[in-house]
């Protein structure tokens, strides 16, 4: 995968920062962001970084639940949830395309949860993220 777009970067990036790295994503990233607030009314938005080193990621949240981290990459961006063990019997049942699901049965697992990043570079990828959140969110 690649790396954080804002490795190095002392400050969250600026609108324009993220829409010039992003590229044709920043639509993707625009309206999922949207989407996620509007659907499943999610309540914060907060940009993050860990050390100057990770690079920033913005974590969306429900109430105080961390809901999913979006990490902006060169033309696309990372999409990463932790998902409990309800959410993954769930996810495992829904009608995810095939390599999501293969993916989510070999993720790293943790006490907090499964580790699930998904790549978004197309519409199809930014429906599994919304499905994702949805079930996170239900169960």
């Amino acid at each position: 995968m690649l790396a954080n777009a804002f490795v190095g970067h002392e400050k969250q990036p600026t609108k324009k920062e993220l829409s010039s790295v992003l590229g044709q994503a920043s639509v993707l990233w625009d309206e999922l962001v949207a989407d996620l607030k509007s659907d499943l009314e999610l309540d914060g938005a907060e940009w993050n970084s860990y050390s100057v080193k990770a690079g920033w990621s913005l974590r969306l949240k429900r109430k105080k639940r961390n809901i999913l981290y979006l990490g902006p990459r060169a033309g696309c961006f990372l999409a990463c949830f932790v998902l409990g063990a309800k959410a993954v019997a769930v996810a495992r049942k829904s009608q995810l395309p095939s390599g999501i699901l293969k993916m989510i049965a070999n993720a790293k697992r943790y006490a907090e949860g499964t580790a699930v990043r998904i790549e978004v570079r197309k519409s199809e990828d930014a429906e599994v993220v919304r499905t994702l959140a949805r079930i996170k969110i239900e169960n």
